[in-house]
């Protein structure tokens, strides 16, 4: 039986770490003790560690055959080039904001498989994309995409499954979307919009910076553009914080001490973002795409709403976001997909066995996309 290695145990990696426990030898590793304390009562090896400390990381990576990356985004890019250099394939969900290619080389020196971005959105979007690119010319692709409790709450309505400092990086990080085949650049919650969902009712969009590897790698599509989903009124919310400096990460003094104001923000922050046991959430996304495919226009459309598993208890996006990572590290087990260096899952959508294979183990775990074309 395969090893596989969760690096992280937070709400996304536990699950990760008990869905592949069903077919590997999985060992998660967190420094957080009560984390870790959850997934032994679910019979799944753990360890702890400090991720931080790439000497430590790298020893105890190599009894493995394969890694899963979900530590906080500030930590990514030094854990995945750690793992590239221990010669270990990996499948990610830090989502780091670093470009993941400046690993291209190492990665291919060391002749290993980096999947990245591999969650939701970033992630099934991407493969979603890949596939039809493949079977179509696309002149458009349009993702929103967002995470919300299932009861509005005072004064936020929102709660984050998430680090809450990656949660804030997405309101202040400019987003860069596709128009007319030119990259445009937007601060991170510009454009806002009403929008409605079947279900769900109306929510807001804005610009976010999800794009990410298709900027370069689907490049010959002239608009392409993502965008995040919160409750109406969320985004006045966020914009006076960040305009009033609780998101910046210069410090400032305050009666001598020095203080970053994003560590102050997130430490009051996520005790109120914080699900409440018991509490439900869901995942709501919107793909269009639109483009000829033999000569005729065509305009597909994929929806996606996820809830709160009842029963598990497990958390709509840690199903949505970590079972689109397990699908993926299935198929690198396997060797159904072994091409060599960084490989944002566009990559993978572009093959229709493996597109598949995804799009059927996601529905097994009742994790749906519905599709329909025009």
């Amino acid at each position: 039986m395969k090893k596989v290695i969760v690096l992280g145990a937070g709400l996304v990696g536990k699950t990760m770490a008990i869905d592949l426990a069903k077919n590997f030898d999985v060992t998660a590793v967190d420094i957080n003790e009560q984390a870790l304390s959850e997934l032994s009562k679910e019979g799944v090896k753990t360890k702890k560690v400090d991720l931080a400390n790439t000497t430590v990381l790298t020893n105890l990576l190599e009894p493995f055959d394969l890694v899963i990356g979900a530590v906080p985004g500030f930590m990514g890019f030094k854990t995945c080039k750690t793992v590239i250099e221990a010669e270990k394939n990996m499948v990610d969900i830090s989502f780091f904001p670093e470009d993941p290619f400046l690993l291209d080389d190492l990665a291919k020196k060391h002749a290993v498989t980096i999947v990245t971005d591999c969650g939701v959105a970033p992630g099934m979007g991407n493969i979603i994309l890949g596939y039809h690119d493949k079977k179509m010319k696309i002149n458009s692709y349009e993702c929103l995409v967002g995470g919300l409790p299932l009861v509005r709450e005072w004064p936020y309505e929102y709660k984050a499954v998430f680090s809450p400092i990656d949660v804030i990086e997405e309101y202040i990080r400019p987003a860069r979307f596709v128009q007319n085949g030119i990259v445009v650049t937007r601060e991170a919650l510009s454009d806002a919009e009403l929008i409605h969902f079947n279900e769900v009712g109306t929510l807001e969009s804005w610009n976010s910076d999800g794009l990410r590897s298709l900027i370069k790698t689907m490049s010959h599509i002239p608009d392409m553009i993502e965008k995040t989903l919160r409750d109406q009124g969320c985004v006045e919310y966020l914009q006076v914080l960040r305009e009033s400096g609780f998101f910046a990460y210069e410090e400032v003094d305050v009666k001598g001490v020095k203080v970053r104001p994003i560590d102050l923000t997130a430490r009051l922050l996520f005790p109120k973002w914080k699900l409440k046991p018991g509490e439900e959430e869901f995942t709501v996304m919107r793909i269009r795409i639109t483009g000829e495919e033999k000569g005729q226009a065509k305009k597909i459309e994929y929806t996606l709403l996820d809830r709160t598993e009842k029963k598990s208890g497990t958390l709509s996006m840690a199903r949505t976001t970590g079972y689109t990572c397990t699908a993926v590290a299935n198929l690198i087990a396997e060797s159904k997909f072994n091409r060599v260096g960084i490989c944002p899952p566009e990559y993978l959508g572009a093959d229709s066995e493996n597109f598949n294979f995804i799009v059927n183990y996601l529905k097994e775990r009742d994790v749906i996309y519905k599709t329909s074309s025009f």
